[in-house]
C-alpha cells in the first residue's frame, strides 16, 4: 500500500503543479496548452482528491491518538481515531482504480498467437491461449472475429489471428503481449515427463485512418484457396487473401471470411495495425532505453508469464504475481492479473511524467 500511496502523491503533485499553471496569465494565450492542461487535470482530479482525503484522515488520526493519554479527552479520542482509520481504509481500497487509464484502452484489439518452442506441444498450448482468450472476452461481453486460423492435425493452433471489439477490449488485452511459457506433461507425453513449450501473443490496437492511412501502391494483394490442417482443402474458390507489404516484408492472411471482399478489407486492416504498432514502437525505443516500464515493454521477445499446470500456479513474471488458480484462469478467469497489470503500469508511468515534469 505504501508504493500506491507514493504513487498517488505523485498524481497530487502533478495536479498541483498545473493548478498552478492555470492560474497563470500567460496560459490563457496558448488555447491548446490551456486546453491539454484542462484534460489532464479532469483525469487526475479522482486521484489527487483521493489522495488530499487520505492524508486529511491521517492527519486527524495522529491527533486522535495524541490525546489517549488525556483521561478527560479519551473516550473522544478513540472514536474520533477509529473514524479516521475507517477513512483511510475506504480510501486505501480504492487506490488501484483511482489512477488514471489510457485514452486508447476503450478501442478494438487485435490479437495474434503463435506457437513457439515445443513443437506440437506448443501448438497444444497456442490453442489453450486461444481458448483462454476468447473465453475471456465472453465474459468482458466483447465480440470476436476470427481472423485467421492455422491448426495442426492434433488440435493445435500454429497461428491464430482475431479481433476483439468493444468499449475497453484494448485495455483488458494490451498486457497480455509476450512470449507465454507452460510447464506441463502433454497429451503425446507416454513417460509423464514435464515438457517446457511457448508461444507469443500480439496485442495491437485497431487503427484507423486517423492513426495509420496505408499507401496502397506498396502493397501486393494475392488470392488462394482457404486451407485446414494438414492442408485439406475447405474451400474450393480463391476466396483467401494474403497482402505483402513490399517495403517491409510483412504479411497478412485472412481466410475466415467465405467473402474475398471482406477477407481483403480484413486484411489490410491488420497490416495498417501492423505498421502503426511498428510506429509506435519506434517512436517509444528512445523513451524505452532511458527507463524501462515496471511492467515491462510487451515485446514479443519478453517472457511474461508462466504457466506451470503440475503445481497449479500462473507467475506473471513482469510484477512478480503468483496465483495458484491455474484451472480458473484457462477458463478465462484473468481479471486479477489484468488488473494487477494494469494498475502497476498507470502508477509507473505517473511517477515517470511527474519526475519528467
Amino acid at each position: 500500500m505504501e508504493e500506491a500511496l507514493k504513487r498517488l502523491a505523485a498524481v497530487e503533485s502533478r495536479y498541483a503543479l498545473n493548478e498552478a499553471k492555470l492560474q497563470s496569465p500567460e496560459i490563457y494565450g496558448d488555447p491548446a496548452q490551456y486546453a491539454a492542461l484542462n484534460r489532464e487535470q479532469k483525469e487526475l482530479e479522482p486521484a489527487a482528491a483521493a489522495y488530499r482525503a487520505y492524508e486529511e484522515a491521517r492527519r486527524q488520526a495522529a491527533e486522535a491518538e495524541a490525546l489517549l493519554e488525556d483521561p478527560e479527552l479519551s473516550e473522544m479520542a478513540r472514536e474520533e481515531l477509529q473514524a479516521a482509520q475507517e477513512k483511510m481504509a475506504e480510501i486505501a481500497d480504492r487506490f488501484g482504480a483511482l489512477l488514471p487509464g489510457d485514452p486508447e484502452d476503450d478501442r478494438n484489439a487485435i490479437v495474434e498467437i503463435r506457437a513457439g518452442a515445443g513443437g506440437e506441444e506448443a501448438a497444444l498450448f497456442a490453442h489453450s491461449l486461444y481458448r483462454m482468450y476468447s473465453m475471456y472476452a465472453a465474459r468482458r461481453g466483447f465480440g470476436i472475429e476470427l481472423v485467421n486460423l492455422n491448426e495442426t492435425e492434433l488440435g493445435g493452433v500454429k497461428e491464430v489471428s482475431f479481433l476483439v471489439s468493444g468499449p475497453g477490449a484494448y485495455g483488458r488485452f494490451k498486457y497480455e503481449s509476450g512470449v507465454h511459457r507452460v510447464q506441463r506433461v502433454p497429451e503425446t507425453e507416454s513417460g509423464g515427463r514435464i515438457h517446457t513449450s511457448t508461444a507469443t501473443v500480439a496485442v495491437l490496437l485497431e487503427a484507423d485512418e486517423v492513426d495509420f492511412k496505408l499507401d496502397l501502391s506498396e502493397v501486393q494483394i494475392d488470392t488462394y484457396r482457404s486451407s485446414g490442417a494438414g492442408g485439406q482443402k475447405v474451400n474450393k474458390t480463391e476466396t483467401a487473401i494474403r497482402v505483402t507489404h513490399l517495403p517491409t516484408g510483412m504479411v497478412v492472411e485472412c481466410q475466415d471470411e467465405r467473402s474475398q471482399y471482406k477477407n481483403k478489407d480484413r486484411a489490410l486492416k491488420i497490416l495498417a495495425s501492423r505498421l502503426y504498432d511498428l510506429e509506435k514502437r519506434k517512436q517509444a525505443d528512445s523513451v524505452a532505453r532511458e527507463r524501462k516500464s515496471q511492467v515491462g515493454t510487451g515485446d514479443r521477445s519478453e517472457r511474461v508469464r508462466t504457466y506451470n499446470f503440475p503445481q497449479g500456479r500462473v507467475t506473471d513474471h513482469r510484477i512478480g504475481l503468483t496465483l495458484y488458480k491455474i484451472g480458473a484462469i484457462m477458463d478465462g478467469d484473468l481479471d486479477e492479473l489484468i488488473e494487477a497489470l494494469s494498475a502497476a503500469d498507470r502508477a509507473d508511468k505517473l511517477a515517470s511524467s511527474t519526475e519528467e515534469t
